[in-house]
């Protein structure tokens, strides 16, 4: 048993921020049903490269645990298959521009009324209300202004996004969270509802204590590199093979630091005692410990700290990452056989239950791969009608260079 076994998500969705909720979803036990456009399907499919096996392995990467049905919700008779779809449906998810989908004639209050146990999530930039609802959201969009891109980045240096795609990854997340937390609400109510979720909003979300400074003190925090602005030492040093981090977070960890490292001088020096101390006298405590870590390995210094309880680590590459002995050995690296790709691998979730556990199954779907079998055991349309949607071109139900 799954989690969400018996639940039924109907997909919507494109590109990442929905794709990588509803992966979420699916890997907890619900049964995904990812509608995409005939011709390309989600724009995902094409980027690259790399590709495996004629599949983009961005596409790869946040589509496992779905089934593909390809349909044209412009015409009559894709949104009336739609329209049964989402009466025998949980869930529906969305992440197109506010208004898309009333427009389609399938907007939160008409999609509600065909299905009042319907939870019905929308995704989109800025949200669907403020002067700002009506623009497309992008995640580079997105991290520059929801404030993030501003606090990133060296100080003397332009602002810079984060190595991935944080604010669709994030909202990705928390419209999971937000459906799971609405089926909780139905089982106590019996009705449906809408979950609102805005690129935005999730993002300044993050923003937490930099927020809070702002509200403080009308100024709001600049960028320190990979500095904390409250604590210190608590950044990147380069040790003579590479880089690390060491985070000296409290009082009590200072003393081991110094005491470790042999530096009985900066222990014993008045400006660094306290916290706030070593905050205020910044300048001229970081280089003196940029000094002393630059003399040796980064593998004497995560040795040493460890010992004493300092948290320390080495700045690694994805692929140290993903080939770790940390990560395999906790069985995060999930491997699925794909039609054409081979075997494809994920990180797999990291939500761990102990009881009811999730986690990759199935690999993410060809185009179209699944469209026969949810026409026939979902929709109910027999294979006469079947065949007439593909001649028309209003289905397709064979994934490209699949003659089966």
């Amino acid at each position: 048993m799954r989690p969400l076994d018996g639940i039924r998500i109907l997909d919507l969705t494109r590109v990442v921020s929905g794709p990588f909720c509803t992966m979420m979803l699916g890997d907890m036990g619900a049964d995904v049903i990812k509608i995409e456009e005939c011709s390309k399907g989600d724009d995902s499919r094409a980027f690259g490269p790399p590709f495996i096996g004629g599949e983009s392995a961005y596409f790869l990467s946040i589509n496992r645990n779905k089934r593909s049905c390809c349909l044209d919700l412009k015409s009559a008779a894709g949104k009336r298959i739609l329209e049964r779809l989402i009466r025998k449906s949980d869930v529906l998810v969305e992440n197109f521009r506010p208004g898309t989908m009333e427009r389609l004639g399938f907007g939160y209050e008409t999609a509600g009324t065909l299905n009042p146990g319907l939870i019905y999530c929308s995704i989109s930039g800025f949200g669907s209300s403020g002067p700002d609802a009506s623009r497309p959201g992008y995640d580079l969009i997105i991290q520059g202004e929801s404030g993030f891109m501003d606090i990133t980045g060296e100080a003397d240096g332009p602002p810079t996004k984060a190595g991935t795609s944080v604010a669709d990854l994030v909202t990705g997340v928390m419209a999971s969270q937000g459906i799971t937390l609405a089926l909780l609400a139905r089982e106590k109510t019996g009705r449906g509802q809408k979950v609102d979720l805005s690129m935005l909003d999730a993002m300044a979300s993050l923003l937490t204590f930099n927020a809070g400074i702002y509200f403080t003190t009308g100024e709001s925090p600049k960028r320190c590199g990979n500095a904390h602005p409250t604590i210190v030492p608590y950044e990147t040093f380069r040790a003579s093979d590479g880089w690390i981090n060491i985070a000296v977070a409290n009082d009590g960890l200072w003393e081991k630091f110094c005491a470790a490292c042999g530096e009985a001088g900066l222990l014993e020096d008045s400006r660094f005692r306290s916290a706030a101390g070593r905050v205020h006298y910044r300048e001229e405590l970081v280089p003196a410990i940029a000094r002393m870590i630059a003399e040796k390995p980064r593998a004497h210094w995560v040795r040493l700290l460890d010992t004493v309880g300092v948290p320390c680590g080495e700045i690694r590459t994805v692929g140290e990452v993903c080939a770790g002995d940390q990560l395999v050995t906790r069985g995060m690296i999930a491997e699925m056989p794909h039609p054409t790709a081979g075997t494809v691998k994920n990180i797999d979730t990291p939500i761990r239950l102990s009881d009811t556990p999730g986690g990759a199954g199935t690999a993410p779907p060809l185009l179209g791969e699944h469209t026969h079998e949810i026409l026939t055991a979902i929709a109910g349309l027999g294979e006469e009608e079947i065949d007439d949607l593909e001649r028309a071109g209003i289905i397709r139900r064979r994934a490209q260079g699949d003659d089966a």
